[in-house]
């Protein structure tokens, strides 16, 4: 388990992470997700051992992550501008990361290679980035890390390759229970594979959820009535947010669905139509509530 107590970091006297308390249990899909700035590839280096936390605990499985080298073994992260060295093929490469992970399997690296069918022979820094980006995957899944930590992981990929490299991350978590931390603007994606849902916000980690009970508790419904909306009914639901188009009133509300369908029907609306939100639309309408300035994007 990665386990985050108590943990801040600053730079030049600015929190990029200010007391945050996490879990990710092992063999999950944990999806991080926040406006710019708000911490996120900070929190992937402290967890990676990259940089050191100026307060609180960083652990997985118990043990403090930083400077910790057998502990770091188990554990690869993927930058959102991945890094080779100078003048090296993915060859090169692969065996600079064989002398440094014990687990380096010789036999995968092979078959992800035929998988994305990627030039041996070519100098790294000459791929394009969609090539660098899927070079970055055979070479960490090659290593077969108990922890894989994704920054922007799937920026320059078209969508077959984006697809392959979805198919084997879920299998290497359904397979070997490998726990998998991804940071991602693109909130469509990550609710594809993910599991549990974390909202970063100036350092802090506002809502840590499952992610179907993130889904469960935001709502968005359509109703309509023969005459005026009811005012006591909006009182009631308590709307995070409302707009009116021609009869039809659009709202996101928080609760469960039974909840919210008994307080619409006592009103007796001409429509009523209950809807879940994408993840995308939960994350602009809860950083809406607690602050962060979003325009009307209610579709």
């Amino acid at each position: 388990m990665i386990r985050m107590k108590n943990v801040s970091k600053e730079f030049d006297g600015l929190d990029a992470v200010a007391k945050v308390d996490m879990s990710v249990h092992k063999g999950s899909i944990y999806g991080l997700v926040g406006s710019n700035g708000a911490g996120k590839t900070t929190l992937l280096k402290l967890i990676a051992g990259i940089y050191r936390q100026d307060n609180g605990d960083v652990t997985v499985n118990g043990e403090a992550v930083y400077e910790n080298v057998g502990l770091k073994d188990s554990i690869f992260f993927i930058p959102d501008y991945p890094y080779f060295f100078p003048q090296y093929t993915i060859i090169q490469m692969a065996n600079f990361y064989k002398s440094v992970y014990a687990g380096w399997d010789d036999g995968r690296f092979n078959r992800l290679l035929e998988l994305f069918e990627i030039d041996m022979k070519k100098k790294l820094h000459t791929y394009s980035k969609g090539l660098q980006r899927q070079t970055a995957f055979i070479l960490a899944l090659s290593t077969m890390p108990e922890i894989l930590l994704l920054d922007e992981p799937m920026d320059g990929l078209d969508p077959v390759v984006r697809k392959k490299v979805k198919n084997l991350l879920i299998q290497d978590v359904a397979d070997r229970e490998m726990t998998l931390l991804i940071s991602s603007h693109n909130l469509r994606e990550i609710e594809d594979i993910c599991d549990h849902i974390g909202i970063l916000h100036k350092g802090k980690l506002v809502i840590e959820k499952e992610l179907d009970d993130l889904k469960s508790d935001v709502h968005k419904i359509q109703v309509a009535f023969k005459g005026e909306i009811p005012a006591e009914m909006l009182e009631r639901l308590k709307p995070l947010h409302t707009e009116k188009r021609g009869s039809v009133l659009l709202c996101v509300v928080r609760g469960r669905e039974d909840e919210i369908s008994t307080v619409v029907d006592e009103f007796n609306p001409v429509i009523f139509d209950l809807l879940p939100l994408t993840l995308e639309e939960i994350f602009i309408y809860e950083m809406g509530d607690i602050g962060y300035a979003i325009k009307n994007v209610l579709v």
